[in-house]
């Protein structure tokens, strides 16, 4: 491998490490537009293997690894609450964690709303 090739390989390396490192860094905290399903896909499984239970506090993200622990706050009232991710999801643009109907009744989202993402 010549000096040049060598060396466009190591800044592509470190561009590539500088850019997994802030995409990790994201991840602790985030912001968007929560929604919550419920009733028809209680008892099925979701993507980790449970089962889903609309009376647990669980929520499905595009990214985060099953069983990170997500602090959801609502931005209108400010409660908060802490979710187990066990599912994927969100396929509907924009929106940044689905929750299951209990975490959404404890911050108090009955349909959309606003919230900040804090990974534990």
């Amino acid at each position: 491998m010549s000096s040049k090739a060598l060396l466009a390989a190591c800044a592509l390396m470190t561009v590539a490490a500088i850019s997994g490192a802030a995409a990790k860094s994201n991840l602790r905290q985030q912001a968007g537009v929560a929604s919550w399903y419920g009733p028809g896909f209680h008892g099925r499984k979701t993507a980790n293997g449970e089962r889903f239970s609309t009376h647990a506090l669980t929520a499905a993200h595009r990214n985060l690894p099953f069983g990170t622990q997500v602090r959801v706050t609502n931005n209108t009232n400010g409660r908060s609450v802490v979710v187990r991710i066990n599912d994927r999801g969100l396929y509907v643009g924009g929106r940044v964690i689905d929750l299951s109907n209990a975490a959404a009744r404890a911050i108090g989202v009955s349909g959309l709303a606003k919230v900040s993402l804090a990974r534990l």
